[in-house]
């Protein structure tokens, strides 16, 4: 990751946590931001965790300008800018794996944790996106759940259980957890989106019919797939 990828990442972390501060009642939601715990093969990192009475908030940012195209289902979408088209991995999949590791994490039902994903900079949807993706109206957004799903004495537990069992803030938990990245996603056998196994597979139909790759044995709900390289 080079140095302007990080120094982006950050200034959109930084937006989310100020519009946070602005905008929800600190007695109502509690945050804790950049936040990397460990799982079963590695660690994930998420940019905020906002918990309240109406369930586990589970943000992901992102800092990007140009044109965006993408869909659900999809594993990567397209960024369009200055002429030039870059492919980034679908952020509601990464997103899906950071609620499945911190419900897994704090014991709390996976149904009690809301997904959210924000994009900062100055950048357009070009294809129509679910309403937990956005470019604006982030802390409405969260607000606007209403449904009671934990007590006060709980909210207070899960966000105590959160701070004390999260890693450091520190540069050796960033290289440990970009080391558990580049391990996670050169496995052959543990889908870097899930977790679930992967299993070898043969395309069946269209341009890549014969061919094999790995899938993710929990298709169609994780729809990850690696190329199988050849050997040398």
């Amino acid at each position: 990751m080079s140095l302007r990828a990080i120094f982006k990442g950050w200034v959109g972390e930084l937006q989310g946590t100020l519009a946070k501060k602005m905008f929800l009642d600190a007695h109502t939601y509690v945050d804790v931001n950049n936040v990397t715990i460990p799982v079963a093969n590695g660690t994930t990192q998420i940019d905020h965790v906002i918990v309240s009475r109406y369930g586990v908030f589970v943000v992901e940012t992102k800092n990007m300008d140009g044109w965006i195209f993408g869909n659900e289902k999809s594993s990567q979408w397209t960024q369009s800018i200055y002429g030039k088209k870059y492919k980034f991995q679908n952020p509601l999949h990464q997103n899906y794996r950071h609620t499945k590791a911190l419900s897994e994490f704090l014991g709390v039902d996976h149904s009690k944790l809301h997904s959210v994903v924000m994009f900062w900079g100055e950048c357009e949807f070009k294809t129509q996106l679910p309403p937990n993706v956005m470019t604006s109206g982030y802390t409405s957004y969260i607000k606007s759940f209403s449904t009671v799903l934990f007590s006060d004495q709980e909210v207070q537990e899960i966000a105590a259980a959160l701070k004390d069992g999260m890693l450091p803030k520190s540069w050796a938990t960033r290289r440990e957890h970009v080391s558990s990245l580049k391990e996670r996603f050169s496995s052959s056998s543990t889908c870097p989106k899930c977790g679930s196994p992967l299993v070898l597979r043969t395309a069946k139909s269209g341009g890549n019919a014969g061919s094999q790759f790995f899938g993710c044995t929990s298709f169609p709900r994780c729809r990850y797939v690696a190329k199988l390289e050849p050997h040398p």
